[in-house]
């Protein structure tokens, strides 16, 4: 049986609702993975009718977060980032992205970016999907087209967010 919307996010908001901390979220990964991994929720939300960036699939009223669809086409990178007070899970539907996580070597302070450097990279494949807790620094880099769903604590576009760059 096909893993659905509602079903996806129930599950969510169940895991979330019991734990909001990091075992919550490792559940709501293993949901993102089954999401990722079943050929009909891909077709439904990720097939080639899709074609936005980002498209918010669900936000939930009382817990705030999102589940979106992501699609990118060709190549396309992204400076290290996290997600300011808020965590997020990415999991991969198509494509590869190449996920680089950072260590934090200097907070941003009076406008300019903090320093980081690399720690770790790694692939993230269709099927697979990875928590990023408050203030975990990565980046991903995609050398093709891609399609992912990701879930974020609350809608990111609403709050504000560090820039880092690489240490020389």
């Amino acid at each position: 049986m096909a893993y659905t919307l509602e079903q996806f996010s129930s599950d969510c908001r169940a895991a979330l609702l019991k734990d909001p901390g990091p075992a919550g979220r490792e559940l709501v990964r293993q949901y993102t993975e089954r999401a990722c991994s079943d050929p009909d929720f891909v077709a439904r939300y990720l097939g080639p009718d899709a074609t936005d960036d980002r498209k918010i699939l669900y936000e939930d009223p009382d817990l705030k977060f999102c589940i979106l669809a992501h699609v990118y086409r060709g190549q396309k990178n992204s400076n290290p980032h996290d997600h300011g007070p808020s965590w997020a899970v990415y999991g991969q539907a198509t494509g590869v992205t190449e996920m680089t996580d950072w260590r934090l070597l200097q907070k941003p302070a009076n406008g300019a970016p903090g320093k980081v450097e690399k720690v770790r990279t790694y692939e993230l494949r269709p099927g697979t999907a990875h928590v990023y807790n408050e203030g975990v620094l990565h980046s991903p880099r995609r050398e093709d087209d891609t399609r992912l769903i990701r879930i974020e604590g609350q809608d990111l576009t609403k709050i504000k967010r560090d820039k880092f760059e690489i240490a020389a």
